[in-house]
């Protein structure tokens, strides 16, 4: 009876954290809308809908397969498909699956939220100008293909997990990967019209909506406690609250750093710095949440607050565009945190950086590579980029026919 308990337990807390990352999706629709201008809301609100409905689809027809394939024991762990359509196998509904943490049908439904979450970060760093065509395309191809496979090379059981590369919630495996794919597209996507002066200096684009842009970073962090909380894979209070504690104080170490350290750069207090630092310093933590003690947690994200204040000004200076700071974020402060559990975590020391550093590159070249091949097909077949007249214009009345704020601009006529 107690061990019944416990199972449910287990699966319960599993289920609340699966829904606290869906619950992100709705923070990072908030987070892009608020970051951009009016004239791209909808286009925007599409984009998030897109990617976590046919993320969802894509997982069950054969990504959750792809990503863990049952790799037999001496083969390569690179590559290998279980078949298409998801079915609980034999004892997926009882305590002998997943060690009693939880049922199959959780552990789908689990992993498939994070699956969705890859799209979404390249969707803030496209916002404004990338043909929503394009994007779902891309979409389609980066969910369904790269994200699995990469995922399959750790949490999959595949080489990078024999090799000892620690990845606990997704720093490299969900953060960078997203941010890679963000940064090749940004790149041939080119900047909005009006980022950059004649002479190549930044220029701001103001977001149109800061509260709104604040209530999806809050929630944000909130969802992170299922993020991580979840990836603990049980309901082990030690381990659960440890893990918790260390999101937490990451989150807070990055923002004020962030805060403090803009301020002492340009002189004055800018709460985009102050948000994307919390995002930051979450994103820092996730590699080794639970490896971590609360003060090194301090530190791995007051590091990734510096980090994204200098991750920004980088990008501006290589004459980027990112609208919403999602390569700083994700990729950058990704990085950073997947190098920290070489650093901090339980199992620091230079064996453990240089497997760390070993991973993060593997990664790193083979979601360029594939992003980069992914992304030219699209633009050589429809185009990756809308017309001068359709940007000027607006995403929501060119791709969309539709107003987010229609009697708002009614009211301006």
């Amino acid at each position: 009876m107690e061990t019944t308990a416990l199972f449910t337990a287990n699966n319960v807390w599993m289920m609340i954290c699966t829904a606290l990352v869906f619950f992100m999706h709705l923070g990072f629709s908030f987070l892009e809308i608020g970051l951009t201008r009016q004239k791209n809301t909808i286009n925007i609100l599409f984009k998030n809908f897109f990617v976590i409905t046919v993320g969802l689809l894509l997982y069950a027809i054969g990504g959750f397969n792809l990503m863990y394939p049952g790799f037999e024991e001496g083969s390569l762990g690179i590559l290998k498909f279980a078949g298409f359509g998801i079915a609980a196998p034999e004892g997926g509904m009882t305590v002998d699956y997943a060690s009693g943490g939880y049922t199959w049908w959780t552990d789908f439904l689990f992993q498939g939220m994070f699956a969705a979450t890859a799209a979404t970060i390249v969707s803030g760093a496209v916002a404004e100008r990338i043909k929503l065509s394009a994007f779902m395309l891309f979409a389609i191809l980066y969910v369904g293909l790269v994200y699995p496979i990469v995922g399959s090379w750790k949490w999959g059981a595949g080489f990078l997990d024999g090799w000892g590369f620690y990845d606990f919630a997704g720093s490299t495996l969900v953060h960078s990967v997203g941010g890679w794919a963000a940064l090749v597209a940004i790149y041939l996507l080119g900047a909005r019209i009006g980022k950059f002066d004649a002479n190549g200096k930044p220029l701001a684009i103001p977001g149109h909506n800061l509260p709104l842009a604040s209530a999806g970073v809050l929630i944000l962090w909130l969802g992170w406690f299922g993020f991580n909380g979840g990836s603990v894979l049980s309901a082990d209070p030690e381990l659960t609250s440890l893990t918790l504690v260390t999101t937490c104080l990451a989150a807070a170490a990055g923002g004020v750093s962030s805060a403090v350290f803009s301020n002492i750069l340009y002189k004055n207090y800018d709460l985009t710095m102050f948000m994307n630092g919390v995002l930051g310093g979450l994103v820092g933590i996730t590699a080794g949440a639970d490896q971590m003690g609360p003060m090194d947690a301090v530190i791995i994200g007051a590091i990734a607050g510096v980090i994204i204040v200098l991750g920004v000004a980088l990008i501006d200076k290589i004459r980027l565009d990112d609208p919403v700071g999602a390569v700083a974020v994700h990729l950058i402060c990704g990085i950073w945190g997947t190098l920290a559990v070489g650093l901090f975590g339980a199992m620091k020391g230079l064996d453990q950086f240089l497997i760390q550093l070993a991973g993060v590159a593997i990664v790193g070249a083979f979601c360029v590579i594939t992003s980069f091949i992914l992304l030219l097909i699209v633009k050589k077949t429809i185009g990756l980029r809308v017309d001068k007249e359709e940007e000027l214009k607006g995403l929501d009345l060119a791709e969309h026919g539709m107003d987010a704020y229609a009697d708002f601009r009614m009211n301006q006529h």
